[in-house]
């Protein structure tokens, strides 16, 4: 684990440290782990960033002498079992080959300790604040490494930043290639546990936690088809997206209680009483889509909101929770603005995600025929606006502990991108919801009001 010592700075950010962070000599041999489908429609998709905050109002010594050696030491031994994050993925502009990451002894994360001077209760709160603000605490992926053969292209870096006295956050950045968010999930579990334990034996007692590397849902059909679609060829000139400033951009943070979504659930069945299904999950997901058409659209286009569904359990024969890598189908429902806005515009939506979410969720290959039938979507064409929803509320990311207790609050960073929302089970009561939503500043102070007035009057 080499490291340099680095003193640059900015106005609001110190480099300390900069280490790449390999697994222990001799642990991982050379090797490749093929892409399947499921992977190649993301090749092309901006990276996911996360940051993780957690109260730790410790001094820079503390945290040069104690943090940084725990959590280099923590995540060498968890590269142990979750190599790939260490690899890279390796495209073949010129030939027919197909993707693959590529691991080995030489591999390493690289790890950025820095110190900054921001506001942590600001950036840490729920209000609306500037998104440019936490572009410092997200680390890059590097410039792609280009031969005559290849574009090489690193798959996860990590960013822990001190702030004096009052915490740190931890920022981490992986190729959406890399895995969906399970397999994010399942990293963290094993990383947390270690750093928190001090060894990885409690990691391995529950030996059902390990990474499964066996390849699922070889399917060179579809293969075909989604490579072309990402057009594979334009990878001589690749590099990562990254988020940049000056940005008019806002993120807030909206909370949907028990208490609301299971009114929300009441007033959808009491207005579709044959719709089946009506989770928690469909309600929010209508809820925001209809704020966001009133606040956002002023004109009649078609929008689609998308999300994942997990397909390990799905699958046939079904995979197991810890297959490594990408595994979800897509779901959705499109719809014109104008049938999305206000009240009926909200149980509209709640029918149209419902009623797709239960013919999916039944379909014995339901989710597995989305993902085909996704394909034929691409080649005629998408909506011009689409949201999508990054993150499950099934997934308890609010239990990552470092030994620090949970975190104080999680953002991802990269619905910037495209768009999309977040969602994550709250805190402190996994019942309720936390949704991310990232907009221009004007329209979020239109979608605030229309998120608020839409809880006080339709429930």
């Amino acid at each position: 684990m080499e490291h340099q010592d680095l003193m640059t700075s900015s106005p609001t950010l110190t480099v300390i440290e900069q280490s790449h962070v390999s697994p222990p000599p001799a642990t991982v041999g050379d090797g490749v782990l093929p892409l399947t489908y499921f992977d190649f429609w993301w090749l092309t998709q901006p990276p996911i960033h996360y940051l993780f905050f957690y109260d730790l109002p410790i001094t820079q010594t503390h945290f040069t002498e104690t943090i940084i050696p725990n959590l280099k030491h923590s995540l060498s031994i968890t590269l142990q079992h979750f190599f790939p994050f260490a690899g890279k993925l390796i495209v073949f502009p010129a030939s027919g080959k197909k993707p693959e990451i590529r691991y080995g002894e030489s591999d390493y994360v690289e790890v950025t300790f820095a110190e900054c001077n921001l506001d942590f209760d600001e950036l840490t709160g729920n209000h609306p604040r500037d998104c440019e603000t936490f572009y410092n605490l997200i680390p890059l992926l590097g410039e792609a490494e280009k031969t005559e053969e290849s574009t090489n292209i690193r798959l996860f870096s990590v960013q822990v930043t001190l702030f004096p006295g009052s915490g740190i956050s931890i920022g981490m950045t992986n190729h959406h290639s890399l895995g969906d968010a399970s397999t994010r999930f399942h990293f963290l579990n094993a990383w947390t546990s270690i750093a928190r334990f001090g060894t990885e034996q409690s990691f391995l007692a529950n030996g059902d936690m390990l990474p499964v590397y066996d390849r699922v849902a070889r399917n060179v059909k579809l293969e075909e088809s989604y490579l072309k679609f990402v057009k594979v060829e334009n990878f001589k000139e690749y590099e990562p997206p990254k988020l940049s400033g000056p940005s008019d951009k806002v993120r807030g943070t909206f909370i949907l209680s028990r208490t609301a979504l299971t009114r929300f659930k009441n007033l959808v069945s009491t207005e579709q009483p044959t719709l089946v299904y009506v989770s928690s999950f469909t309600v929010a997901c209508a809820y925001i889509w209809s704020c966001l058409a009133t606040s956002t659209h002023e004109n009649d286009e078609l929008e689609l909101f998308g999300f994942t569904i997990d397909c390990r359990t799905r699958m046939n024969p079904p995979v197991p929770p810890t297959y490594f890598g990408n595994c979800v189908g897509l779901c959705g429902a499109m719809e014109k603005t104008t049938r999305l806005t206000g009240k009926d515009g909200f149980v509209n939506a709640a029918k149209l995600i419902g009623e797709n979410l239960h013919k999916t969720l039944t379909d014995k290959d339901g989710v597995v025929k989305e993902v085909e039938s996704f394909g034929d979507m691409l080649a005629n064409g998408l909506p011009s606006t689409i949201i999508g929803v990054a993150g499950t509320p099934k997934l308890k990311f609010y239990e990552m502990d470092f030994g620090w207790g949970k975190p104080k609050k999680i953002e991802t960073i990269s619905i910037e991108y495209s768009g999309s929302i977040s969602m994550n089970a709250c805190k402190e009561k996994s019942e309720d919801l936390e949704i991310g939503v990232c907009l221009p500043s004007v329209t979020m102070e239109r979608f605030v009001g229309i998120f608020d007035n839409g809880l006080k009057e339709y429930i």
